[in-house]
């Protein structure tokens, strides 16, 4: 599953492309030559030291194990140049963040932190709700044009959020300023070119360098698509030489290439491709070095490029490569009273910046309203700049599901002072979008279910964010709904909604643990509501429903109209849920809740009078790889009027008292309780990684009212295993309960 993980996987398209069309070098010498003029002098009586970074992801940490060794020995860095992950360590270092404090920072750094741009709890309850559908792969657009895709995976916000706090000493925008002269190097999607970039955000710069093409959204700089260097130029020395060095330290850190006993499928195969545009390059770059130039190639072990909790590992690695070569390093080394005064100016501190923010402006909307933007910025005029909150406010602005990037600026306006700008891009394949999906379900016992989802969004319909939302299910559950979501406000804070919908349920009838007879519920309505979001983490409605439902014929020999004939619906009814959860599929920390009240009156068109009620309540804790998930679910009638036999209640299945078969129980009132634990085996990266799971599971159901069917307590419990993979959580599970009762299960998508 490591391999599913690994970026350079994902960069199979551009490798092929790149390895048959080649990087033009003809640009890259013009560039080469422009910047060698520009360079100053040497410094007098020493060499002008170079030192050169590779790209290769999470064994980029090798790199802070190097520079350990060489402040040690005191070799001084008159230019540095980085690609991808050599970037980051070469933009912070070149900024003057004394190591250690670079060292602190990426320790901090997961795989899961750089790869997860939507924080949940800043995501709208109306887009939450879609993490209980098993979607595959990404939304896409569509459009009179055709079809259009996301660049990438993922947007690179968290990414340049920790850019950011890595580059937090950069004042000056020409890189030639810094403390130490830096380059960073990116690849030019469109061309194949290598691209130096020499000013700028020392953030946006390195984000282009390290843009994994098909995993991280490539980076729009001067009309140029950028996208990660190391397919161009993953040891850059040329460029160093360009910059004026007279000797050039290399550490390459790149992946080796696999032997063939690796290569087993696809997979591998793309894999391959990637490393091996990326070795050429490099063997091209090595044949540049010198008799006084010096390479340091660390033997990384199984660190791979995306193993990024691992950077400790990787950085003793490097310096272990770098003290083998302590001899040679220490040709390069100043004596001490120099290397000390070379050293303060590097991490010397930066004049202030001025704090105070006077403004906040929006720039780059198309068809969003940037009310809606300016709403979700909790950075006050008035207040001093805090970098954090910043970040803060460019996730949530992200989360709420409109655009492709998000970032920032500071500028001063004469008129008005300190302007805080939040630059934005819309959504290129917006704004309509197309998303499906699937779920599958076996007890191995003849019972097998599977579901195929399609989700149709049109947003912004108006200034003030208005949707047309439809959903199509087909298999187990089949329905069609339709739904126009308008806002009241700019800020969004209440709406109304008109939708539609039509639905076929199973209604199976159990005895002893074989189905008798299975109909279908057939129920077809439309209503209105009026809402209001309780922040990003609720919602409360209340409305008019009006419908008709049927008792439909499946596999029994007794018409289903005998039991329930047609039947008008005619309610109000209101809902309050709540999220704050994590994640929904392997949830560690959060809550959720779902209360519904029901109430049918014949005054307004239905056939019975009666009042239903429902909640529910799932939480979840978390220490390390250790997590308790509890849930509880209740059902029933209020006043004295009982629930019709078309509202009974069901449970069974996995999670549901797993030792019965799904839906196998059945009741005009229901209470179920359970508690999960879950073991983490894998860390999360692009998915969730895997874990392993064991349940206890209670209930009672049935109808107090009556002796047919009297409530009766139950007990259950589950061992699984459940792993993330492209096409949803998937879980093998065994549930027992009750004695005897016991199924094997296959799950793929939500339980």
């Amino acid at each position: 599953m490591r391999l599913l993980f690994t970026p350079a996987l994902c960069t199979t398209l551009a490798a092929v492309l790149l390895l048959f069309c080649g990087a033009p070098q003809t640009a890259v010498a013009q560039t080469a030559a422009a910047q060698s003029a520009s360079a100053p002098a040497a410094p007098l009586g020493r060499p002008r030291i170079g030192l050169v970074l590779s790209g290769g992801g999470a064994r980029g940490g090798a790199h802070l194990g190097v520079l350990k060794v060489m402040e040690e020995l005191h070799v001084p860095v008159d230019v540095i140049v980085g690609t991808s992950a050599g970037a980051i360590v070469a933009a912070s270092y070149a900024s003057g963040m004394p190591l250690a404090q670079i060292e602190r920072e990426m320790s901090l750094l997961r795989t899961q932190m750089l790869f997860r741009d939507v924080d949940r709890a800043e995501t709208r309850l109306r887009d939450k709700v879609n993490d209980a559908t098993n979607y595959i792969g990404p939304e896409f657009g569509i459009s009179t044009k055709g079809t259009a895709f996301p660049k990438g995976m993922v947007a690179g916000v968290s990414i340049e959020a920790v850019l950011r706090q890595l580059t937090v000493r950069q004042r000056v925008d020409d890189f030639d300023r810094l403390p130490i002269r830096f380059r960073a190097v990116a690849t030019d999607l469109t061309t194949s070119e290598m691209v130096v970039l020499d000013k700028g955000s020392l953030a946006v710069a390195v984000r282009a360098s390290m843009a994994i093409p098909a995993v991280v959204d490539p980076v729009e700089l001067d009309g140029r698509l950028l996208v990660d260097g190391g397919l161009s130029r993953n040891l850059p020395v040329d460029v160093a030489r360009a910059l004026g060095a007279d000797v050039v330290i290399a550490v390459n850190i790149g992946t080796p290439l696999r032997k063939r006993a690796e290569i087993r499928g696809i997979l591998t195969v793309s894999d391959q491709i990637s490393r091996i545009l990326t070795a050429n390059n490099v063997n091209q770059s090595l044949k540049e070095l010198g008799p006084r130039d010096l390479l340091i190639t660390p033997d990384l072990g199984t660190v791979e490029t995306a193993d990024f909790d691992r950077l400790g590992e990787a950085a003793a690695f490097g310096e272990t490569a770098a003290r083998a070569l302590t001899a040679q390093l220490s040709r390069y080394a100043i004596d001490a009273p120099a290397y000390a005064q070379w050293s303060s100016a590097r991490v010397a501190e930066p004049p202030p910046q001025l704090a105070r923010i006077d403004a906040v402006r929006v720039k780059g909307t198309r068809i969003v309203n940037p009310e809606v933007i300016t709403s979700a910025i909790r950075t006050e005029i008035g207040r001093d700049f805090d970098r954090a909150t910043v970040d803060e406010d460019l996730k949530r602005i992200y989360a709420r599901g409109f655009f492709e990037r998000v970032s920032y600026s500071l500028s001063d306006d004469p008129a008005v002072g300190r302007v805080l700008t939040a630059d934005v891009a819309e959504k290129s394949w917006g704004p309509n979008y197309l998303r499906f999906g699937l779920g599958m379900s076996s007890d191995l016992s003849g019972d097998s279910f599977f579901t195929l989802v399609g989700t149709h969004r049109w947003t912004w319909l108006n200034s003030l964010g208005a949707e047309w939302r439809n959903d199509l299910q087909i298999g187990h559950n089949d329905r069609l709904a339709t739904e126009f979501y308008q806002p009241l406000t700019a800020a969004q804070r209440v709406f109304f909604a008109l939708h539609a919908e039509t639905a076929r349920d199973p209604f199976d009838l159990y005895l002893n643990g074989q189905r008798l007879a299975r109909y279908r519920r057939a129920t077809y309505g439309a209503g209105v509501d009026l809402g209001v979001p309780l922040g990003t983490y609720g919602e409360a409605r209340v409305g008019f429903v009006r419908g008709r439902l049927k008792l439909l014929n499946d596999t029994s020999f007794v018409s289903g109209s005998l039991f329930v004939p047609p039947t008008e619906m005619g309610a109000v009814e209101a809902r309050v849920r709540l999220d704050t959860l994590d994640n929904l599929r392997f949830p560690r920390e959060g809550y959720a809740g779902d209360v519904q009240v029901y109430a049918s009156r014949q005054k307004l068109g239905a056939t019975d009078n009666y009042t239903r009620v429902s909640a529910s309540f799932n939480a979840a804790v978390a220490r390390d790889a250790h997590s308790l998930q509890l849930g509880l679910r209740a059902a029933r009638s209020l006043g004295s009027a009982d629930l019709p036999s078309y509202e009974l209640f069901a449970l069974g299945g996995f999670l549901q008292l797993s030792g019965y078969r799904t839906g196998e129980l059945l009741g005009r009132e229901m209470a179920f309780g359970r508690a999960v634990y879950d073991y983490r085996v894998s860390t999360p990266g692009l998915l969730d990684g895997a874990c392993v799971g064991v349940s206890l599971e209670a209930g009672r159901i049935g109808d107090t009212l009556s002796n047919s069917n009297p409530a009766a307590s139950h007990r259950g419990a589950s061992l699984y295993f459940a792993f993330d993979t492209p096409i949803g959580p998937v879980y093998l599970a065994y549930g027992r309960s009750d004695g005897r009762n016991q199924s094997v299960y296959f799950f793929v998508g939500q339980p």
